[in-house]
């Protein structure tokens, strides 16, 4: 008898392995496609075999393992593939030995920094930006704003100023 309902589950699986295929195809699993088939098909068999008698309704069993099988490969292509961004920044932090809390103490300068800057007057912020951030001269920035070297000096200084006054110390607020 069980060889019969082998034969018969055998049958239907032939049956229904093209509309498998398809099933896993457009669930984004086009090359892995021919093996969700043949997992269906064995995890099918397992559970006939584990039951020791008959599955109920074969066909259903059959596709409710197959949706189960596109979603788990959906979850695996989801947390397996990272940009490279993130492999780079994840090989980056390795690669360091800053610790979480040098990390944490720079995110948090970082943040201040930021929130200092937006209540310094537009044109300083944008010296400020433009030499520390963008690295340029005082003449590139005199030349890109359209103002003397000496106006882009001032701003440099009226900005550091504001921000070693707000970061307590005289230092380099970055």
């Amino acid at each position: 008898m069980a060889e019969h309902a082998r034969g018969r589950l055998a049958r239907m699986f032939v049956e229904h392995a093209p509309v498998l295929r398809g099933f896993f195809a457009r669930r984004g699993a086009r090359q892995e496609a021919e093996d969700l088939v043949q997992e269906t098909y064995l995890r099918l068999l397992r559970a006939h075999d584990g039951q020791g008698g008959e599955i109920a309704n074969p066909e259903a069993y059959l596709f409710t393992v197959a949706l189960n099988l596109a979603r788990e490969q959906a979850a695996r292509r989801r947390w397996s593939v990272l940009p490279i961004e993130d492999i780079e920044h994840l090989s980056q932090g390795l690669a360091s030995e800053e610790s979480v809390e040098d990390a944490a103490e720079r995110e948090q300068r970082s943040t201040h920094l930021q929130a200092l800057l937006a209540t310094l007057p537009a044109h300083t912020r944008a010296v400020l930006v433009m030499q520390y951030r963008d690295g340029m001269s005082y003449k590139q920035i005199a030349e890109r704003l359209g103002v003397s070297t000496h106006m882009v000096k001032k701003h440099v200084v009226r900005g550091l100023s504001v921000c070693r006054r707000a970061l307590g110390h005289g230092a380099r607020p970055w």
